[in-house]
């Protein structure tokens, strides 16, 4: 229960920012030490999204590299017009958008299961009767496979919002859309996840 003299939870918001935009400050002025606060401050909300964006399989820490890379090199130029984290999420997107243009030019396919492998596997266990968590591990690999199959704008958008919790407003702002196309965004993300999970939601 929240005690009359704790702060409201909101105020903490402002604080973060305030605490990213000073580090950031100090990076433009070459300071290795501010860049690497916030490398530790921000380093899970960019790997994590690299990651649920372009798979298990593709080198997250590459691009996560990347996009602190490009922070360090922006830091001089960079103007607090909108939240650090909406900047940081704004780079994070393009390279990973880049990213996955690059996979599908080169036709990657060492992602796609072989030809009747899934369903072999499926009938392999129907009766070893699995414990409740290789479920739940099966139920998780189907959803993050669903997630990779949407187009590149509605799985960032469904990422940002399942995942790291971002409001409409924010990943409007992430994604240089209106809130009513973000929301668009979601209905068909979700819509799709629904009919491809199909299976496991009947179960």
């Amino acid at each position: 229960m929240m005690r009359r003299d704790d702060p409201p939870a909101a105020a903490a918001e402002p604080t973060e920012n305030a605490e990213d935009v000073r580090l950031m400050q100090l990076v433009g002025g070459g300071d290795m030490a501010a860049f690497e606060q916030l490398v530790e401050r921000h380093q899970t909300l960019v790997a994590g999204t690299v990651g649920r964006m372009l798979g298990s399989n593709s080198d997250v820490e590459d691009i996560a590299q990347q996009v602190f890379i490009r922070v360090w090199k922006s830091a001089a130029r960079y103007q607090p017009r909108a939240k650090f984290t909406t900047w940081l999420l704004k780079i994070t997107r393009n390279l990973v958008f880049n990213e996955l243009r690059r996979l599908k030019r080169h036709a990657v396919t060492t992602l796609q299961p072989e030809p009747g492998a899934e369903e072999i596997q499926l009938k392999d266990e129907r009766g070893l009767a699995p414990d409740e968590s290789f479920l739940e591990g099966e139920l998780q690999h189907a959803i993050e496979a669903a997630i990779g199959e949407l187009p590149e704008t509605q799985r960032m958008a469904l990422v940002l919002r399942r995942y790291e919790e971002l409001s409409y407003e924010e990943i409007a702002e992430v994604l240089e859309q209106s809130v009513p196309a973000v929301k668009s965004l979601l209905f068909r993300a979700r819509t799709e996840l629904r009919e491809r999970l199909a299976i496991y939601l009947r179960g």
